[in-house]
């Protein structure tokens, strides 16, 4: 169960999100377009970044490595501090949402 203030900082991040193109608020987490770019996982975000950033991340001791099923995810990382949310949340929002390469342009 997540802390007040880890609940407070999520619905921060929701209410600045909804109105994004796409973007949807669920109990499952963030969406857009239908795919999940963040959540909160007890007091952490988890967002959805690009590999690289994720092991930046990771090396910087920004972030951890969010374990699914005992494997650590490729690209999903778990952020404690609160003033760094809005940010990942952003550059998670715009990996997930962007359009494949080669989509309809």
């Amino acid at each position: 169960m997540a802390g007040r203030a880890a609940r407070d900082a999520y619905e921060t991040l929701e209410i600045s999100l909804r109105d994004e193109d796409g973007v949807e608020a669920t109990p499952e987490g963030l969406l857009v377009h239908g795919r999940r770019f963040a959540f909160l996982e007890g007091d952490d975000l988890v967002v959805d970044v690009t590999p690289a950033r994720a092991r930046d991340l990771v090396h910087r001791g920004v972030a951890e490595r969010f374990v699914v099923d005992g494997h650590p995810a490729r690209e999903w990382v778990r952020v404690s501090d609160l003033q760094l949310w809005p940010e990942l949340a952003g550059e998670a929002h715009e990996y997930v949402g962007e359009p494949p390469v080669g989509g309809q342009s």
